[in-house]
């Protein structure tokens, strides 16, 4: 049987070295190679799945639709396939899993070397599908330069974020074009945009904190921008955050209020003539000590002293601090699309169409999105290798 995978992502590849063990493929990518926004996840470190990973971590119209990709190749499953093609790895301790090289490069080429080496995978780069049909029993996948055919046909092209490293709505328009039907896209794991009276002075400065923001919470790294903020806490909580939302940051989740006060008056105890810019120095960043002032009102030339009356304000600015949310930075910037293909339209246990026979769809065009830390991978692998099994041909 001859098998056309078309994307040369995550999903794409594995899905064809798991169907190259048993058919012919012909792997077909859009950009120049493959893997290209594989090599951009985790800071081109490729956080390639998560210890703790769990069904809690996904997201989409029906989340528990991912639950028997996940578990029939799970993360025990996908590092020993990944060992088996010569990957090291080193999990750290918040359960990330990284190439032992903390290099993307390393699982790019894992993946691409053995896929070279097959005699019955054929591997086209720089080829735009432009339409996709299935004619007497047969998919036939056209381009500006070639027409391909085969038995079955895989689509595993992705999602719409990030189009610059390869983000396309391709996979829903040829989805379409068989009857199927999508929910609506949105960013997820985005940056995201804020009133920038107090932020932008911030430029730079991470803390670990607690964010709160449209009725959710979150605890980890805030990095705040000259547009907003960012950080693993932002991206995680992006895909539920709404324009004009209001968030609090609080930056010393650790210690209370009023453990902040009694530090504070301990401080003006000791050094009452310290400037007052330094007043919080060592309880957080300095940049961001001073601009808890200035949210207060208060003169960072004054003397600490002069500032007492103002102590209880500072402690809960430090606790609440609060910002606007204006909007995400959109799909350009974002790593994940919300959203996608309606999965009720496949089967969970071969992820074949329930439209049309012997077509598959696998990865981000499906309507399935997880948290920061690896999820997305998981699923791009675990969708990727259930669909190269090709049950539905069986």
């Amino acid at each position: 049987m001859k098998v056309l995978i078309i994307g040369g992502g995550a999903s794409g590849m594995i899905a064809a070295l798991n169907a190259s063990l048993e058919h012919e493929v012909i792997l077909l990518e859009r950009q120049s190679r493959m893997g290209r926004k594989l090599l951009a996840t985790g800071n081109g470190r490729c956080n390639l799945t998560n210890m703790q990973l769990s069904e809690k971590n996904y997201h989409g119209e029906c989340a528990e639709f991912c639950r028997y990709a996940l578990q029939h190749f799970d993360v025990e499953k996908t590092l020993s396939f990944f060992r088996s093609l010569g990957l090291l790895t080193v999990a750290e301790s918040n359960g990330k899993v990284y190439p032992y090289s903390d290099s993307a490069n390393s699982v790019v080429d894992v993946l691409r070397l053995p896929l070279e080496q097959r005699e019955n995978v054929r591997i086209v780069t720089g080829c735009e599908i432009r339409s996709l049909t299935r004619k007497k029993g047969k998919f036939i996948a056209v381009s500006d330069d070639e027409t391909f055919v085969g038995d079955s046909a895989i689509i595993c092209c992705g999602g719409a974020a990030g189009a610059k490293l390869g983000g396309t709505d391709l996979g829903y328009k040829l989805l379409a074009s068989f009857g199927h039907s999508r929910t609506k896209l949105y960013p997820s794991l985005v940056q995201l945009r804020t009133d920038t009276t107090f932020v932008r002075s911030l430029k730079g400065v991470r803390a670990d904190a607690m964010v709160k923001c449209g009725g959710i919470s979150n605890r980890g790294e805030i990095q705040f921008t000259d547009f907003g903020v960012s950080g693993p806490v932002i991206f995680e909580i992006s895909r539920d955050i709404s324009e004009n939302d209001m968030m609090l940051i609080d930056f010393l989740p650790d210690i209370s209020k009023e453990e902040i006060l009694e530090l504070l008056q301990n401080r003006i105890h000791t050094m009452p003539n310290l400037k007052a810019e330094d007043l919080m120095t060592g309880l957080v960043h300095n940049r961001l000590g001073r601009t808890i002032l200035r949210v207060c009102g208060c003169s960072l030339e004054c003397s600490c002293a002069e500032l007492t009356g103002k102590l209880e304000e500072i402690a809960s600015a430090t606790k609440h601090f609060s910002v606007r949310v204006l909007g995400s930075m959109g799909m350009e910037q974002a790593q994940v699309t919300a959203g996608g293909i309606k999965t009720d339209e496949f089967r969970a246990d071969t992820l074949e169409s329930r439209i049309c026979k012997g077509l598959y769809a696998a990865g981000e065009v499906l309507d399935i999105d997880g948290d920061c830390g690896g999820y997305n991978l998981q699923w791009a692998w675990s969708s990727g290798f259930l669909a190269g099994e090709l049950r539905g041909n069986t």
